[in-house]
């Protein structure tokens, strides 16, 4: 971005020098932007330009910046005091309080003093960008320009168009981003935005299994970390964000839906707020972090040995999975085309991966009592770990024996209750179907979604592309019998989803 024609980098101004605020200011100063910080605290925009060259003179020790460099971009670092050191400004960036009154009044105000044709870029995660642009006289030179924390880290930026943004504004915007070393991606102005509309079901159902007691906090996130492919489990992740913050955008985003089901908050996060256990921060959440605590582990099966003929069925991704580690674990199986779904057989137990219903159900349709169900892996060449649930006609001998066939497979073995789905299974399913809804609403493209997802929030596989993986029909599958078993309409299924099964092509085609 060049201000008016000049060769010259544009001056970049940023108000509001919390965390987000400082770390974009350092993402646009080392772009070779002059920056001027504003801020309503005395004496806060100084410290974060203190802060600020501190990080770079960090960065130029560890060798990622030469020491010029380092100098250099701590020197276009400009703190200032008053609205009208930023006239003359090309682009104003407001990382402020989360208020839309203040945004609104911060950019009127702006409006006399800067120029015509100066960008207004909002960093706000839930206010809606048309709303804020609503009290402007010129509202299409407002979008938003979402970082994530830290802004130097985080690759991605949400580039947010409100009713009245000017196509062309936020065209700049996803170019200075991409300028600056990230990877901006377009939305819409809509509730969450992409990420943290998207990202609500791997909070929403990890709280679900949890309310049912499927397994312990611990035991969900071992599974999602070790079988999913997640960085972090959901608990405790909600742990790190802080449960004020994540119960707050959650209900946010249940309201702004008219309280859709889809998006309803945990009466277990309330608590947790109502006790002011908020993580991390205050040392008590899901988990106990304070002196002395010790983090509980996962529930993970004792050993057992397989007995019985060992049989793999088909050619599926975790039949073939499963086949190659029987391999190496010295154990001898015979393999044999699929019948009924199945992937294996040991002794008197009939293992299938999930497919959204419960194990007892599935045993009580398919006339197989010793009926034992598996989650979905990431990848089941490589987990570590994977989640069963047995049916309860299930004979304890059978359990015992589909476990030990896991186990000699290389898995840790944690058993579920019997709930729809699983851990893994139900929540990627429901990623995938919100980001398909995200499109088919209009919100952004495919391609923007998977990529949102997955340097937003470090996902190990954009949901849409997993859903091409596991297959859209499966999902689809997945979704319904869920949504028979809770009888609820937040399982429906997103039309994307549908049209992709019916036209029989992949998400992505």
């Amino acid at each position: 971005m060049n201000a008016y024609g000049s060769p010259q980098p544009a001056i970049v101004a940023v108000v509001g020098t919390g965390a987000m605020g400082a770390g974009i200011a350092q993402v646009a100063a080392a772009a070779g932007h002059v920056v001027r910080l504003l801020d309503n605290r005395p004496g806060a925009a100084a410290k974060a330009v203190d802060g600020i060259r501190t990080q770079f003179g960090k960065m130029a020790e560890k060798g990622r910046l030469t020491a010029a460099a380092a100098t250099a971009a701590g020197g276009r670092l400009q703190a200032v005091e008053n609205l009208a050191d930023l006239a003359g400004c090309a682009l104003v960036v407001e990382a402020i309080v989360e208020n839309l009154e203040a945004k609104q009044k911060l950019y009127a105000e702006l409006e006399d003093i800067v120029a015509a044709d100066c960008i207004f870029g909002t960093n706000t995660s839930s206010i809606s960008v048309t709303a804020i642009g609503a009290a402007l006289k010129h509202p299409e030179r407002l979008a938003g320009l979402h970082f994530f924390n830290p802004a130097p880290l985080m690759a991605l930026v949400e580039i947010v168009s409100g009713l009245a943004t000017d196509r062309a504004i936020a065209d700049t915007l996803f170019a200075t981003a991409a300028a600056w070393g990230k990877t901006p991606v377009h939305a819409k102005s809509t509730p969450g935005f992409i990420v943290n509309r998207v990202a609500r079901p791997y909070y929403a159902e990890a709280l679900r299994l949890a309310q049912e007691g499927a397994a312990d906090y611990a035991t969900i996130d071992a599974v999602m970390r070790e079988a999913g492919g997640f960085r972090m489990g959901p608990f405790e992740l909600m742990d790190m964000i802080g449960h004020d913050v994540n119960f707050a955008v959650t209900n946010s985003v249940w309201r702004a839906f008219y309280n859709d089901q889809r998006f309803l908050p945990s009466l277990i996060q309330q608590e947790l707020v109502d006790a002011g256990f908020y993580g991390k921060k205050s040392g008590r959440g899901f988990y106990d972090y304070r002196d002395g605590a010790v983090k509980p582990a996962a529930q993970t099966e004792a050993a057992q040995t397989p007995a019985g003929k060992i049989t793999v069925f088909g050619e599926s991704t975790a039949a073939d999975a499963l086949a190659d580690r029987l391999s190496h674990s010295g154990l001898s199986f015979a393999r044999a085309p699929e019948t009924d779904g199945r992937i294996a057989d040991i002794g008197l137990a009939t293992l299938y991966v999930t497919d959204g219903r419960s194990a007892t159900q599935c045993a009580a349709e398919s006339g197989v009592a010793n009926t034992v169900l598996i989650d979905l892996a990431l990848d089941y060449a490589t987990a570590s770990r994977i989640a069963i649930a047995a049916a309860e006609q299930c004979e304890p001998a059978a359990i015992n024996s589909a476990v030990g066939l896991l186990q000699a497979a290389g898995f840790a073995v944690s058993r579920f209750l019997d709930v729809p789905g699983l851990a893994v299974m139900r929540t990627v399913a429901m990623l995938a179907n919100e980001a398909a809804d995200a499109v088919n609403q209009g919100v952004c493209s495919e391609t923007a979604a998977d990529s949102a997802m997955r340097l937003g929030v470090n996902y190990p596989q954009g949901p849409l592309a997993w859903a091409d993986a596991v297959g859209a029909g499966n999902i689809c599958d997945v979704l319904a019998n869920l949504g028979t078993c809770y009888g609820e309409d937040r399982y429906r299924i997103s039309p994307l989803l549908q049209r992709a099964v019916f036209a029989g092509r992949n998400i992505h085609d």
